[in-house]
């Protein structure tokens, strides 16, 4: 039996390049373990912080060593089927590679912006051929916090209190920019968070206690988005369900997140040692499973498929859980927290990945 070619695409235009990297270096170690070994060919594609695509040996160099590469070490067009005179730079960045029309399934695992926000989602689609996660619609929805809130109250999902914000209503006249922080400040109070709708891996996010805070956070949200949102801030424990499936989803056990910085930033996120993951954590089973429901409601709500995992606030002094976010395309490293949700729930590694490829082959050819 023929192996299935499973297109692993990496890297990216975001932020999160690196953790995109790690996430495609434990999902191709998974793709050549075991059973998997036999049913999968891994042909991997690196996408360059300039939007470059790449193939053949360049991705896999970057897969064993984990370090970007750099735009200027790019390896010649001969090695990529890529066009390489300098005066086509802008048809390069967008001009895939031959082996593109080889892949049978495609597993793109690139985090943020032009990852998974439904851009690259529309780009599979149009070439036909399955794909791992979420549809244009749901990786959209996912995306951009504004509209994903919109979607879960909708549904009726409970969640913190948040305004919408412009970054023209930010960088407007002097007039109109304190009527603003007036009104955060009287609907919101503090502390608040102000975060840029459409970026991942908590960059840009501000807590802010004053409002000489709220304007720097607001001016610098702004610098990275054209939308901005301010949440409540709510004293809760940090939980997090993972989802795996398309029409019939299941919900994995529900974890904790602990942590000693203010809020959970990008260094706390990302830096070993800041953060702990409690897995299961430790609720009561009521609440575990009340999690679990709203967890399936908002991968529903969304048009998610494949995978996603879902964030709450419980607040403990009430019994209350809010809906925080769902990241369709989440932390993928053996360590994240979505893998190690499902190996405690009994799916290991392999396994997973191995479900997910399978899901998308199911979801792009559903059978009567």
């Amino acid at each position: 039996m023929s192996k299935l070619r499973v297109g692993l695409l990496f890297g990216g235009r975001s932020g999160e390049h690196e953790v995109s990297i790690n996430s495609a270096r434990a999902i191709a170690t998974a793709l050549s373990a075991g059973e998997n070994a036999s049913k999968y060919e891994i042909l991997p594609f690196y996408i360059q912080k300039n939007g470059r695509w790449l193939a053949g040996e360049a991705p896999q160099t970057v897969l064993k060593s984990g370090v970007p590469l750099l735009e200027s070490s790019s390896p010649s067009a001969t090695d990529n089927n890529i066009v390489s005179n300098p005066q086509q730079q802008t048809l390069e960045r967008w001009q895939s590679p031959s082996q593109v029309a080889e892949v049978d399934v495609w597993f793109p695992i690139l985090h943020g912006p032009n990852g998974e926000d439904g851009t690259i989602q529309g780009l599979l689609t149009l070439m036909q051929i399955p794909f791992v996660g979420s549809s244009v619609l749901g990786s959209a929805l996912g995306m951009d916090k504004i509209a994903m809130k919109m979607a879960f109250a909708q549904a009726g999902i409970p969640q913190v209190k948040y305004k919408a914000v412009t970054r023209a209503q930010i960088w407007s006249n002097p007039c109109i920019f304190p009527k603003l922080c007036d009104e955060i400040e009287a609907d919101l109070g503090y502390p608040c968070f102000v975060k840029p709708a459409n970026l991942g891996s908590s960059v840009g996010i501000s807590k802010v206690r004053s409002r000489q805070e709220l304007e720097n956070a607001l001016d610098n949200a702004a610098q990275y988005d054209r939308r901005i949102i301010v949440e409540a801030g709510v004293v809760a424990r940090e939980v997090e369900c993972a989802v795996l499936g398309n029409d019939q989803p299941q919900a994995s056990v529900v974890g904790e997140i602990t942590f000693d910085s203010d809020f959970y930033d990008y260094e706390t996120k990302y830096t070993q040692g800041k953060a702990d993951l409690l897995i299961p954590a430790a609720i009561p089973n009521d609440i575990s499973s009340k999690i679990q429901d709203m967890a399936l409601q908002a991968f529903a709500a969304v048009d998610a498929a494949g995978l996603a995992r879902v964030d709450f606030f419980y607040l403990e002094a009430t019994g209350e859980v809010l809906i925080n976010e769902i990241n369709t395309l989440p932390g993928f490293t053996a360590t994240s927290m979505y893998p190690q949700l499902w190996a405690h729930s009994g799916i290991p590694f392999p396994e997973l990945v191995d479900k997910l490829v399978q899901l998308a082959i199911e979801r792009h050819n559903p059978s009567h």
